[in-house]
């Protein structure tokens, strides 16, 4: 079983107990500062990997907004076409009004002539009705002279004067309603017939309307002219962007791989005996992985729970969680059984962030107490920072340190802490066996 070691401390284990020679210590020192500077390089490649992974956030977004600057510009086009197709329609509606105007203006024409025929008629019959009693007055007088003879014909003839008083006034009743609806057609006519000169009103409203279709017409195209160049414009930086990504992307992978290989150098270094700054830390990590795995084996031999449920990886989401929160059928046993191990790390050194067990996916049931607070409901900043508990962490350090199956790993990251703020931290992790199973890994971290 492995000790404890308080930071500082100069009681490492050394292979043997012969004299170091001057030149192995020249050596040693020169191997340590080696360890250092490549430390330094990591976290510096640390920085400018969260620097990159910023900037691709970002340019996702710009190309996320640029697909939906996109797709507003083609229905913005759909709606300059459908306004298009509709103000020319509107276009030929007008010439299809004035062509039915012109039709009525013939038609009221006729009208106008065939009333003056009526009128003419009517006037012709006021004539003879006048005649009509003339003649029947001329009548009554010889049929006075006539004596008893002529009274019969004097009736007859007072009858037909009287008839002919009646188609007089009738016939002038008609003239003068002719009269007065020839007036009004000739108004009407004159309001249907166009005259440049002097433009009536309905051929005024025509004519405005036609304007204004136009400048509808107009305005359509040089929108669309418009659209076509802000189009034109959208495509090139959409693929501005997908430059930028790719570029990006090529950035991060070399800067992921110079990560990985400081680290690699570091753990290289600490695996060969050498006492790095890092390896009190790494040696507290496997201790905290071996009394994690013991207490583990402890519980199935005890029936405290089974294998299945130990290696249990069906996780239910919490409903209403922001992150994302989950429990599985090992939580309540982790919750009684972690905390007396992870709590213990955290006081090894004032710069461990903290210490806690991940199974194979990067699930974390139990976290150390002060970031196992419930969450509040819509601050999911907050829940970031302080709600880690039941949340699978399967981002690049989470997995690798979860599934790593070395003695020991070694990783440099920034911890996103919500609302934009980073933290950067080492990383150094066990691996957690139990009864010749791989259950997943011990994570410690801590601030340079």
């Amino acid at each position: 079983m492995l000790k404890w070691f308080k930071a500082g401390s100069t009681s490492a284990v050394v292979p043997h107990e012969e004299p170091v020679r001057r030149d192995d210590s020249a050596a040693l020192n020169v191997v340590k500062g080696l360890a250092r500077s490549i430390s330094t390089v990591g976290k510096d490649a640390a920085e400018v990997r969260g620097a990159l992974e910023d900037t691709q956030r970002v340019v996702q977004m710009q190309g996320q907004a640029m697909k939906a600057l996109a797709q507003q510009l083609n229905e913005i086009g759909q709606a300059q076409a459908a306004i298009a197709n509709a103000t020319a329609q509107s276009a030929a509606a007008v010439q299809r009004a004035r062509g039915a105007l012109g039709v009525v203006g013939g038609e009221v024409t006729g009208i106008a002539s065939t009333l003056a025929q009526v009128s003419d008629a009517a006037a012709e019959i006021t004539k003879i009705s006048l005649q009509t009693r003339l003649v029947a007055f001329n009548a009554a007088v010889e049929a006075k002279h006539a004596g008893d003879a002529g009274r019969g014909f004097a009736v007859v003839a007072e009858a037909v004067k009287a008839l002919a008083g009646q188609v007089e006034a009738s016939s002038k009743a008609i003239v003068k309603a002719v009269t007065s609806l020839q007036e009004r057609i000739d108004r009407f006519s004159d309001e249907l017939t166009e005259n440049p000169n002097k433009p009536s009103q309905i051929h005024a409203a025509f004519h405005e309307v036609e304007e204004d279709v136009q400048r509808i017409s107009t305005s359509a195209a040089e929108s669309g002219r418009q659209m076509g160049l802000l189009n034109e414009r959208a495509h090139e930086l959409e693929r501005e962007v997908l430059e930028a990504t790719h570029g990006l992307k090529v950035a991060f992978d070399g800067s992921d791989r110079f990560l990985r290989m400081s680290e690699d150098l570091v753990e290289q270094i600490a695996s060969s005996g050498v006492e790095v700054d890092d390896m009190p830390f790494i040696r507290t990590a496997q201790q905290a992985a071996a009394e994690i795995a013991e207490l583990l084996e402890g519980a199935l031999r005890d029936g405290q729970i089974s294998e299945a449920d130990l290696f249990d990886e069906g996780y239910r989401a919490v409903d209403g969680t922001n992150p994302q929160q989950h429990t599985t059928r090992f939580c309540q046993l982790t919750d009684r059984l972690f905390p007396a191990v992870q709590e213990k790390a955290l006081g090894f050194s004032d710069k461990i962030v903290f210490c806690i067990s991940a199974d194979r996916n990067g699930y974390i049931a139990t976290h150390n107490r002060k970031y196992c607070q419930p969450q509040r409901p819509g601050d999911t900043v907050w829940n970031t920072a302080n709600s880690r508990y039941r949340r699978i962490f399967n981002d690049r350090t989470g997995l690798a340190s979860a599934r790593n199956t070395k003695s020991f790993l070694l990783q440099t990251y920034r911890r996103d802490m919500g609302g934009g703020r980073f933290v950067l931290l080492k990383e150094a992790a066990a691996p957690i066996i139990v009864n010749g199973r791989h259950w997943g890994g011990l994570r410690l971290a801590f601030s340079f």
